[in-house]
């Protein structure tokens, strides 16, 4: 019921909360494939963690060759940068400047690839790990590419004005969903002053 000038439709604060719901439902789809690749790629230095570290226990166990367990070491520290990079963390980020760019991730991931890839022992009792370590390092390698790729082709910072878009809508939508609840709570103080 319309009152004293009040529009005949009071509720038209619903429409504008689903458009808003409808809004937050759908995010960016390439910022999407972004997190995805970024997980794949933690992922495989995870992998490579892994194949670093089985191989530095089994080059120490065997006592023959320290030489390869030492790089090993290296490369489990430098994989654990990678994964810290993909984290994007600030603190990395940093005091590390050259992992904001996305070329400098690539050249670090496939500088990691030829490290796992290195040094490889064909022998018959280490096949499984020469294995996971050929997966691990080409899989590192490929991520690595498109990373050189994409920072030369500057998608890092399409991909930086999109997350500041995205965080930039959904303020917004937070913003407006506080309007209205707000409105609503008004409209009832003033339904109640009226009754």
């Amino acid at each position: 019921m319309a009152r004293n000038g009040d529009p005949e439709n009071s509720e038209g604060v619903l429409p504008r909360a689903s458009s808003s719901a409808r809004l937050r439902a759908r995010p960016d789809p390439f910022l999407v494939v972004c997190r995805c690749f970024s997980l794949i790629t933690s992922l495989t230095a995870i992998l490579c963690i892994a194949v670093n570290v089985l191989s530095a226990v089994r080059s120490f166990k065997n006592g023959s060759d320290v030489f390869d367990g030492i790089f090993r070491c290296y490369a489990v520290v430098i994989a654990f940068f990678v994964v810290l990079a993909e984290t994007e963390w600030s603190f990395i980020v940093k005091f590390w400047k050259v992992l904001e760019y996305w070329a400098g991730r690539g050249m670090l991931q496939i500088f990691l690839a030829v490290m796992t890839r290195a040094f490889p022992d064909y022998s018959k009792s280490q096949k499984d790990l020469v294995l996971l370590q050929n997966i691990a390092s080409y899989m590192l390698l490929a991520c690595g590419v498109v990373y050189v790729i994409s920072g030369l082709l500057c998608i890092a910072s399409l991909r930086r004005s999109r997350q500041q878009k995205e965080i930039t809508r959904e303020q917004a939508v937070k913003d407006l969903e506080e309007l209205e609840q707000r409105r609503e709570e008004l409209q009832k103080l003033l339904l109640e002053e009226r009754v």
